[in-house]
């Protein structure tokens, strides 16, 4: 299932009224250097010889939490001053966020408490419990972690770090963006896995002031597409959270959002949608092939292009957003099961 963007759209310039601005974009990058990693962007020679174009890999599995996650927790605390920072801070996740706020935290001796639903793998998270933040498991969506987010905000007067729509955690997901078009100038298409749409939105908003020509596509699963429903509907809808291999892409996208939802409208090209058995192909290859661990988020670019649901004309960049999958279920999947 794909939504095409328009193609009389016209194309983005660095003056487009976007909520997310190339300078930004910059200044987040400059302040997370130190604390994040500059990630490799490693050619495959396995999936550019099966499509018959260049691609690329973007490993953000490299970071220090295994995902791309840290980039715009760590610019959006760093962004607050010592005293908002010292009273706490407070977030919900499906998991690799939960896990940077939990990073930033501790790498800043701040206290830090993660809300996350009943839905998010066991693995994960233990993975924010290690970094020694206080955990709460609410309900059975994002939407009733974020609700317990809001209580804690009102009455412990902790400091929300937004797990996407949030003009900081954006910009420093954009900072990807801005390393794929130093890296790779001739750069002609990116594949983003989508889910809230701050690292989606953060890396079209960077890649298109740069290189307006290149095509962003975001790419999610079929079960429980928040930002897919909403730029069908043209605005924020809600949404079934279903049980998928990629987990880090559940939730809404909140009915109030004021960032994300514009910036996907605004700046994607197309969005595609995964079946379960796709997903579980893109982890396998990840594996098999590439030598990499790759969780169902991070697999969904890799699974776009092995399954033919992306018109590819190179080169080409996919970002593998993570790899924090429980090792058995990993296993599993490369040994031949699918979902």
């Amino acid at each position: 299932m794909t939504i095409m963007m328009s193609d009389a759209r016209p194309i983005f310039s660095e003056e487009t009224a976007v909520p997310v601005q190339l300078a930004d974009i910059e200044q987040a990058a400059a302040r997370i250097a130190g604390h994040v990693t500059r990630t490799p962007l490693v050619h495959s020679k396995s999936l550019s010889e099966t499509i018959g174009q260049p691609v690329f890999l973007k490993l953000e599995t490299r970071q220090p939490i295994g995902a791309f996650k840290l980039r715009g927790a760590m610019n959006a605390v760093l962004s607050l001053d010592d005293v908002v920072r010292k009273r706490g801070l407070v977030t919900a996740s499906t998991g690799n966020h939960g896990r940077a706020v939990a990073y930033a935290a501790r790498e800043l001796s701040v206290p830090a408490t993660i809300c996350m639903s009943a839905l998010v793998p066991s693995n994960k998270i233990e993975a924010v419990r290690a970094l020694g933040a206080e955990i709460r498991i609410v309900g059975t969506s994002q939407d009733d972690a974020q609700e317990e987010v809001e209580r804690l905000v009102e009455y412990r007067r902790l400091t929300p770090i937004p797990p996407f729509d949030d003009a900081n955690v954006v910009a420093g997901q954009g900072t990807i963006g801005l390393e794929l078009v130093e890296e790779l100038p001739d750069l002609t298409v990116v594949l983003i896995p989508l889910s809230g749409g701050g690292l989606a939105g953060g890396i079209a908003a960077a890649v298109k002031a740069l290189k307006p020509r290149v095509r962003i596509i975001g790419i999610s699963m079929e079960r429980g597409a928040a930002m897919h429903a909403a730029i069908a509907a043209g605005k924020p809808v809600a949404i079934r959270e279903e049980e998928t291999l990629a987990d880090s892409l559940g939730g809404g996208i909140g009915h109030a959002n004021r960032i994300t939802f514009a910036l996907c409208r605004d700046l994607l090209d197309e969005v595609v949608l995964l079946t379960e058995d796709e997903i579980a192909a893109g982890i396998r290859h990840a594996a098999r092939e590439e030598g990499e661990i790759v969780e169902g988020a991070g697999a969904v670019g890799i699974g776009a292009l092995l399954a033919g649901k992306v018109r590819p004309f190179g080169p080409i960049a996919v970002i593998v957003s993570g790899g924090n999958i429980d090792p058995k279920r990993h296993r599993d999947i490369v040994e031949g099961a699918t979902a």
